[in-house]
């Protein structure tokens, strides 16, 4: 007698899975959908705390909110506000020394009670820190004593038994996130000052490589006259290996482009190559960049345009150079 594969009696276990993972995505979700309707002046006020702060965002919590606590530190930092994270035990032995009263502190603790960062907020009242509490409790010791207080809570966790943090940190996240992007808008924090905070990795390389850095010049950028014939033109898109030429007229104005493409409409249409001109056969008003531009910008007018190269111009449209989908890809733009 056959007995039945044990791959069966995983389903109900796999769905079991997938229905809790729903239900957790959805706790986490209202725990911040929740906070919209909750914000209100004191937003404001920690925002304007901050921004007239001559110092830095001191950010602090233990645990859960400790992990947290490193994000937000971090992210704050990331867009324009000064900000590193301290230990509130560690504080309690030496680091508090890092903190002036020219700085912010901002503490997170979701009960409000926690004993290690309850412990050092009469030592950073007497320096004069400016304090800004996340909590899920209002009326908690640490709500009481802040300067601004910023609720963070949720109405339960997302774990079964409602002990873990899990919507709790999800909800503070948020509003860590919310406050950085906030204070990040009002100082007019530009894209190159975040450039310069990531120049490392892809990140950097997409927010700091413009065209110019990549296109090419020269004798590597191929090109012909207007007055070129088909096979001029066809022998110089072989010699730049682009599958392009650009075509100019006296001033060195790009008046069209010839592409591979061009080409193989050409020859379907039975066109003497020999004979033919180029500027009979070239595309008119070709897709073009400036150099300033950054890359990122060339490779989306590229994916949107579905071209594989493009022409760069200055503001009178005389060719500054070229570059194909390749040449981005070797500067790992893409």
């Amino acid at each position: 007698m056959k007995t039945a594969p044990r791959s069966i009696g995983r389903a109900p276990k796999q769905d079991a899975a997938l229905a809790m993972a729903r239900e957790v995505l959805e706790i986490e979700a209202k725990a911040v959908a929740d906070l919209i309707e909750r914000l209100d002046q004191s937003f404001t006020r920690a925002v304007e705390t901050i921004l007239a702060c001559r110092g830095r965002v001191v950010v602090s919590g233990i645990g859960k909110s400790g992990h947290v606590a490193r994000k937000i530190a971090s992210t704050l930092a990331s867009t324009g506000t000064p900000a590193f994270f301290v230990h509130p035990a560690e504080a309690s032995h030496g680091d508090l020394g890092m903190i002036s009263r020219e700085d912010v502190f901002l503490a997170l603790s979701n009960s409000g009670e926690t004993d290690e960062v309850l412990a050092i907020v009469p030592l950073l009242k007497r320096q004069g820190a400016k304090l800004i509490a996340m909590t899920g409790n209002p009326g908690s010791a640490l709500g009481k004593e802040a300067d601004v207080h910023l609720y963070a809570g949720a109405a339960k966790e997302a774990c079964p038994l409602n002990l873990a943090p899990t919507a709790s940190t999800t909800a503070a996240l948020a509003l860590g996130d919310a406050l950085a992007v906030a204070l990040m808008q009002s100082r007019g924090f530009t894209r190159d000052e975040f450039a310069a905070s990531h120049p490392g990795g892809t990140l950097g390389r997409k927010l700091l490589t413009h065209v110019r850095d990549v296109m090419r010049t020269g004798k590597e950028m191929p090109r012909v006259g207007d007055d070129a014939t088909l096979m001029e033109g066809v022998l110089e898109m072989s010699r730049g290996r682009m599958g392009i030429t650009a075509v100019l007229d006296g001033n060195d104005r790009v008046v069209g482009v010839f592409t591979d493409g061009d080409l193989r409409r050409t020859l379907e249409k039975g066109t003497d190559v020999r004979t033919a001109r180029i500027a009979k056969v070239m595309t008119r008003e070709p897709r073009t960049i400036g150099p300033d531009k950054l890359a990122v910008e060339a490779v989306e007018i590229m994916e949107r345009f579905k071209v594989n190269q493009l022409l760069v111009v200055d503001a009178g449209h005389k060719l500054l150079g070229a570059l194909n989908m390749h040449d981005l890809f070797r500067a790992k733009v893409i």
